[in-house]
């Protein structure tokens, strides 16, 4: 399900349908990624109510968790019959995340798809204001990603079941000799070819804000010798705010910066490379920004 060969940096979907997500052939480059300010003020979109509001957001919700538990009890399942997470892993972007943005009535439009060569593997670090971000990466990564957790959240049913499963890298920020455990256990899987994402403000972002980038996901690309890709993610918020399950058709655009090599630094410029990854997010999340707010 990755993305055909010659394949560019401009996908508008008008939906996600199954077996459809990926971009078509002869899509045209749209973004010109540039160094931007720092954070800047997100959606604030007014949110519609009403009783028919309210009874379609049921039926989504419980359409949400039907589809989460499905997906994800078939997952493991193919995890367990195949050996491997190849299969299981691939499951979310071309099964999961699809069905689950197209019930939410979300329209897609993913950008700098050809920034990076999708058979390589990259620690991709993105901002993070809402629970349907999770979907739209899924979505939007050409290839098999895996998440860098909270630790937390290995506890949670199902999310935790499928995390481990699939072989996810549960983080305890409070526990240092854990958590640099946790990340060498993870570089070695880069190393061996596989990517990781992660939300490197580590929490949503409440205000619409760029919150400041937490350093593990940059000693994770470092230690693996790996570029990092800068992502952002505009409009999500609309679709489903921080703070409840008010889910609101509307158009989620994705963008994709220039890879940041991390060749020949050492884990101390962490902070540099960080620092690189948060401007250049902030700026594809302005340019992002600045196109919905010309179409709303």
């Amino acid at each position: 399900m990755n993305p055909p060969a010659g394949a560019t940096a401009s996908l508008n979907a008008s939906g996600p349908v199954s077996g459809g997500m990926n971009p078509p052939e002869g899509a045209t480059a749209s973004l010109n990624t540039s160094p931007g300010e720092a954070a800047v003020q997100g959606s604030t979109k007014p949110r519609g109510g009403g009783l028919g509001w309210l009874l379609a957001n049921i039926v989504q919700a419980i359409f949400t968790a039907l589809w989460c538990a499905f997906w994800i009890s078939s997952a493991i399942i193919v995890r367990v019959l195949t050996f491997t997470t190849k299969i299981a892993l691939s499951m979310a972007r071309w099964g999961w995340a699809p069905g689950l943005l197209y019930g939410a009535g979300a329209k897609m439009e993913i950008e700098g798809l050809d920034r990076f060569d999708p058979k390589k593997p990259y620690v991709f670090v993105s901002n993070h204001q809402s629970m349907i971000d999770i979907a739209v990466v899924y979505y939007s990564i050409p290839q098999n990603v895996r998440f860098v957790l909270k630790r937390e959240l290995k506890y949670v049913p199902f999310i935790g079941w499928y995390g481990a499963a699939m072989g996810m890298f549960f983080v305890d920020r409070r526990n240092r000799p854990q958590a640099i455990a946790s990340l060498q256990r993870a570089a070695e899987l880069i190393r061996r070819g596989a990517s990781v994402i992660a939300f490197a403000e580590g929490t949503r972002s409440r205000t619409g804000e760029l919150l400041p980038f937490k350093k593990g996901p940059f000693v994770l690309a470092i230690e693996a010798g790996v570029e990092v890709v800068p992502l952002a993610i505009s409009g999500a918020v609309d679709v489903l705010p921080a703070d409840g399950f008010r889910v609101r058709p509307g158009t989620i655009r994705v963008a994709f910066g220039t890879p940041i090599s991390t060749t020949g630094l050492s884990v101390e410029e962490r902070g540099e490379i960080a620092e690189r990854a948060e401007r250049a997010v902030a700026a594809l999340y302005a340019e992002l920004e600045t196109k919905r707010r010309a179409t709303s």
